[in-house]
């Protein structure tokens, strides 16, 4: 994402895991006050950790002074493997989470993903809530409603979704959350992928974390 981006790999159940992490100015911001760890579109159709919301997401929580780091899933870049589905995925991400959490102890973490990044790690924080060691927060952009079979979020998820979304309809992310009384913020004109709409996301997040 810039100059100072650290890639890694992690050892998954499949191979070799390739990672970025991002860290927030030491000179301005000091040490990570959080983890954040962001999820990318799904990898059949071209996302990677390198997709321009997955970036987006990244810089926004370095912004907010938390370690962003991505990973490129199964069969990804110089990841091992082949697509799993969304469960090995979970399965990565939850080696990511921690990997991180040893490397910077006792930090709350966030979760945030793009689209079928989206189902990752809502899967993801229901097997944390399940092990009583859930996230911080959940940032949902594009949830994959409709897509894949999206677990119930905590109420205080924020999500971000396109008007014009073609790709998930508004209209199935409001079934989802409907039952569930559960707000989401919707960026008029804006596409799947957020088309020279990308700032928002970073406004929203931030004014709405800072709320938190």
């Amino acid at each position: 994402m810039n100059a100072q981006t650290e890639h890694f790999l992690i050892t998954g159940v499949a191979g070799s895991l390739q990672c970025a992490l991002d860290l927030p100015d030491p000179e301005t911001q000091g040490l990570p006050k959080g983890l954040a760890l962001v999820a990318h579109p799904h990898p059949l159709y071209g996302g990677t950790m390198d997709n321009k919301v997955a970036q987006t997401l990244a810089r926004t929580f370095t912004g907010l002074g938390y370690a962003a780091v991505r990973m490129n899933f199964r069969g990804v870049g110089e990841s091992a493997g082949t697509h799993d589905a969304g469960i090995g995925e979970t399965d990565d991400m939850a080696l990511l989470l921690q990997h991180m959490r040893e490397r910077f102890p006792g930090l709350p973490v966030a979760l945030a993903g793009f689209s079928f990044g989206t189902f990752v790690q809502a899967s993801l924080q229901q097997r944390l809530i399940a092990e009583n060691n859930a996230a911080q927060r959940l940032v949902l952009v594009g949830a994959a409603a409709g897509k894949w079979a999206m677990p119930d979020i905590p109420a205080d998820t924020i999500l971000v979704h396109g008007e014009l979304d073609d790709t998930i309809p508004l209209s199935a992310v409001l079934d989802w959350l409907r039952p569930q009384d559960i707000p989401v913020t919707v960026i008029p004109g804006a596409d799947h992928f957020f088309h020279r709409r990308l700032h928002h996301i970073k406004q929203l997040v931030t004014s709405l974390w800072d709320k938190s």
